[in-house]
């Protein structure tokens, strides 16, 4: 069977992958994208978007239980779980089902399979019919990544999870232990535990959401702490005992070992990339820790290879995935984008209470060398989160005394992984603190606390 010849093929068809196959359509190129699973790859199907519905059941959960404080009644509030689950899979699936429209809408080839890459320019996906072998100048790599797997502590379905049994769990856990406490592990601890689970923390680093600013994160531990959670913090999981219907914890803190019984256990232990099985060392592909190395243009320096998103290694997010395949796509075609930048990608975390942050840390600025002033405005001072009853949290941010940069902003409370991205596009537009000073925010609104915050860092804060 002859190989059929495409501008670009694109393996992978996650946020990375199929947005990199529809801006390449868009600028005229015949693209192909192969998928062993589902469209929409895991943040779509497994990860970002049904994790948010599942929060999103939590929340108006634990609302319901302060009806009272908003003068209004609510009697013997239940939740079922079944239902709960079934509306995460629901979205999902609208939502996966919308990624077949759009490649259909933009004439992008789809086929469904495995796929290797022989030689350069060439791929053979095994597909449920067959073999396709599919030619192209240009191949981009979105494959993903999995949950990593530490000896002893592996997934098993039934009492020890990893990420996708917590989405469609086999029961209610009673005592739950997340093992890690990166945005997953925090999400699902802060899902369980809002849902009545007795939920213990372990992080092998010395405190909780170790990527985010320290202040931030130790305020949001005394909040999880004030909602019944265990922090355990510098502890390390030895090993797992696997007993009739519950699990043994070898849980090792600053030398001594502690031995805890759970229910359920959730590994959300990092990320390992799918570099396997692609025949990328035998290209000339460096791998490094399982990610692919790259320039800051996404090459491989293989011709025409290129790799985007989670395989290409931190910030292991969906958003700077899309933004990459953009990229990659539009100098494909001949343009000249901009490179991403890092350090200017938001992070969010939808727990309770949500934080997001972008740019450096106040550490990280100090470390630098900067010469810093640092802005902070609670909430407690701000009339909108008052009247919604979410009067707890803090927005930060950090700048550069000499020349006025926003070197970083850091929150943590309400709706703040919506008000984040007011902070980045002032990032990438290389706003001063002068112009975020002079920009009118509109009133009562949550945002007012953005104003004040970098108000604050001058000496300048007018509520608090």
């Amino acid at each position: 069977m002859s190989a059929k010849a495409f501008d670009l093929i694109v393996i992978g068809a996650g946020p990375g992958g199929y947005v990199a196959a529809i801006r390449a359509a868009q600028l005229g190129l015949k693209v192909v994208i192969v998928e062993r699973e589902n469209l929409g790859g895991i943040c779509l199907n497994w990860g970002c978007i049904p994790t948010k519905a599942m929060l999103r059941s939590s929340e108006v959960f634990h609302l319901m239980h302060r009806a009272k404080e908003f003068g209004l009644g609510a009697e013997k509030i239940t939740y079922d779980l079944d239902a709960v689950v079934k509306r995460s899979r629901g979205v999902a699936k609208q939502l996966s089902s919308g990624i077949g429209h759009l490649m259909k809408k933009n004439k992008i080839t789809v086929v469904m399979g495995d796929a290797t890459i022989p030689a350069n320019g060439r791929v053979t996906v095994k597909t449920d019919k067959g073999t396709e072998d599919l030619t192209a100048p240009h191949i981009v790599l979105a494959t993903g990544a999995r949950a990593r797997e530490l000896p002893g502590l592996e997934a098993d379905g039934d009492m020890v999870w990893s990420y996708r049994h917590a989405l469609v769990p086999p029961h209610m856990p009673k005592k739950l232990l997340v093992i890690g406490s990166g945005a997953i592990g925090i999400e699902f601890a802060s899902f369980y535990n809002t849902l009545g689970a007795e939920t213990t923390v372990v992080e092998v680093m010395d405190r909780i959401l170790p990527v985010e600013d320290e202040e931030i994160a130790t305020f949001a531990r005394k909040s999880f702490q004030k909602q019944g959670m265990t922090i355990m913090e510098k502890s390390t999981v030895k090993q797992l005992d696997r007993g009739k219907g519950s699990v043994t914890a070898h849980i090792e803190t600053g030398g001594k070992v502690e031995k805890l019984t759970f229910d359920t256990v959730i590994s959300a232990v990092g990320i390992v990339g799918n570099t396997e099985g692609l025949g990328l060392e035998e290209l000339g592909v460096k791998i490094d820790r399982t990610h692919v190395v790259t320039d800051e243009y996404c090459r491989t320096g293989v011709d025409g290879l290129f790799a985007i998103g989670d395989i290409a290694g931190a910030p292991w997010l969906a958003h700077k995935a899309s933004h990459e395949g953009v990229m990659v796509a539009e100098l494909i075609a001949g343009q000249h984008p901009h490179p991403v930048k890092p350090d200017s990608i938001a992070g969010c975390t939808y727990c309770q209470p949500q934080i997001a942050s972008v740019g450096l840390t106040e550490a990280k600025a100090k470390a630098a060398g900067y010469d810093i002033k640092v802005g902070r405005f609670p909430f407690i001072g701000n009339g909108k989160a008052i009247a919604l009853g979410e009067a707890e949290g803090i927005i930060k941010t950090i700048f550069d005394a000499k020349t006025g940069e926003l070197l970083g902003a850091h929150m943590v409370g309400a709706e703040v992984t919506e008000l984040i991205q007011g902070y980045v596009i002032g990032r990438t537009l290389e706003t001063t603190e002068e112009d975020l000073m002079n920009t009118v925010f509109p009133h009562p609104t949550l945002s007012e606390m953005m104003h004040e915050s970098v108000l604050d860092a001058y000496g300048r804060a007018l509520h608090y």
